[in-house]
C-alpha cells in the first residue's frame, strides 16, 4: 500500500492482545415524539443491552429479522449514532463520543452500506469518490491519489479505466465493489458491513462475498458482518450472534450454531433456510406464532416469549442472561437455567 496512509490510533502491547472490539451492555433508544409540541412520549429500544467481543482477523456476524436492531448496533459501533448506554472498547481503550468522531477512529473503522447506489454520490465520478477519503484526511499528493485509486479498483476486480464513469453507469454488483473499495481506502482495522449483498442477485452475491474473503486474507481485516440471510452468514462467518428485538439470543462459532442451535428462535430461523439440495434431510420445523412485538413496547422478561413454542411462566418474569451452555456457545434462554 502507498506510504502516508497508515497513521493509526496508537496501539499498546496490551491492546494488541485484547479483542479488537468489545461492546458491553450497549443500548440505543430513540425518542418517540407526539403532539404539536413534539414531546417525548416513549422510547423505541432498537438495541437494548448487547454485549460481545470481536477478535482481530475475525468475521463476526449479527443476524436476525428486519427490525431486530442489528443495523442500528452496527451504526452505533461505527460512530454514526451516539449510544444511549453501554461501553464500546476499541483496541483496549474505551471510546467516548468525541473519540468516535475523531479522524483516527474514522480511519480505523469503516462502513459498507446496504444500498450501493444511494451510498455513492451520483454527481461524482468513481475516481473522485475514491479520492475523497485521502482529501478529507490530507493524505497523499494528487498523483499518489490517482495511483491509489487505480490500486483500489484492481483490488475489487474493476478496471482502473472506469474511474471517470459515474455510479449510474455501473451494475449493482459493480457499485457495491466501489463501496468496498472506498471503505478500504484508508486501510481500516474494522469494517462494518451492513447487509452488503442483500440488494444483489444471488449470482452476484457469491462474487462479492469472495471479494470479502480475499481481502480479509490479504489485508488481515476484521469484519462485523450484518445480515438477515443465514445462508450468506454461514458462508462468510467465524462466529455468529442471533438478535431479536434489540437483544442477543445466542452467540456461537459458526459450526456449533448451525450444527446444534440451542435457542428456539435460532432453530426457527435455521428451519426456514431452504435446503441446498433436495436429497438433504429437511430441518425440524419450528412454527412461530404472530408477529414480532414493537421495540417501543417490548414484552416483559424474555422479549421472544410471545412467539416462543417453549415459553413458560418464568419467561415473563425475568430477562434470561446470556450464559455459556457449551464451549464458546452462549444462549439467553430459561430452558438452560
Amino acid at each position: 500500500m502507498s506510504v502516508g496512509v497508515r497513521e493509526r490510533l496508537p496501539e499498546t502491547a496490551a491492546a494488541a492482545a485484547a479483542p479488537l472490539l468489545a461492546v458491553d451492555r450497549l443500548a440505543k433508544h430513540f425518542p418517540i415524539k407526539a403532539g404539536v409540541l413534539q414531546r417525548t412520549v416513549g422510547r423505541l429500544k432498537a438495541v437494548d443491552g448487547v454485549s460481545f467481543e470481536i477478535a482481530r482477523g475475525e468475521t463476526f456476524s449479527l443476524v436476525g429479522e428486519s427490525g431486530c436492531g442489528k443495523s442500528t448496533a452496527g451504526r452505533v459501533i461505527a460512530g454514526l449514532y451516539r449510544p444511549t448506554a453501554g461501553r464500546i472498547v476499541f483496541e483496549g481503550r474505551e471510546l467516548d463520543p468525541a473519540a468516535q468522531r475523531s479522524k483516527a477512529f474514522r480511519r480505523a473503522v469503516q462502513m459498507i452500506f446496504q444500498d450501493p447506489f444511494s451510498s455513492l454520490n451520483p454527481r461524482k465520478t468513481v475516481g473522485a469518490i475514491l479520492e475523497a477519503p485521502f482529501e478529507v484526511h490530507g493524505l497523499l499528493s494528487r498523483a499518489e491519489r490517482r495511483e491509489k485509486v487505480a490500486e483500489l479498483l484492481v483490488r475489487v476486480s474493476l478496471d482502473p479505466s472506469l474511474r471517470d464513469r459515474y455510479p449510474h453507469e455501473f451494475s449493482g454488483g459493480q457499485r457495491q465493489r466501489i463501496g468496498i473499495a472506498r471503505a478500504l481506502a484508508l486501510e481500516p482495522k474494522l469494517v462494518v458491513a451492513d447487509e452488503p449483498v442483500s440488494a444483489l442477485d444471488v449470482s452476484i452475491q457469491s462474487q462479492v462475498l469472495n471479494i470479502f474473503e480475499e481481502l480479509k486474507a490479504e489485508l488481515g481485516l476484521t469484519y462485523l458482518f450484518i445480515s438477515h440471510d443465514l445462508a450468506v452468514v454461514k458462508h462468510i462467518s467465524d462466529r455468529v450472534a442471533v438478535m431479536y428485538l434489540g437483544r442477543l439470543m445466542e452467540v456461537a462459532g459458526k459450526r456449533s450454531l448451525y450444527a446444534a442451535p440451542h435457542h428456539p428462535y435460532t432453530r426457527a430461523l435455521l428451519a426456514a433456510v431452504p435446503r441446498s439440495h433436495p436429497s438433504l434431510p429437511a430441518p425440524e420445523r419450528v412454527l412461530l406464532a404472530g408477529e414480532p412485538p414493537s421495540p417501543a413496547r417490548p414484552p416483559s422478561g424474555c422479549v421472544f416469549r410471545t412467539r416462543c413454542p417453549a415459553a413458560m411462566p418464568r419467561c415473563a418474569e425475568a430477562v434470561p442472561a446470556l450464559r455459556e451452555v457449551a464451549p464458546a456457545h452462549a444462549v439467553a434462554c430459561h430452558l438452560y437455567d
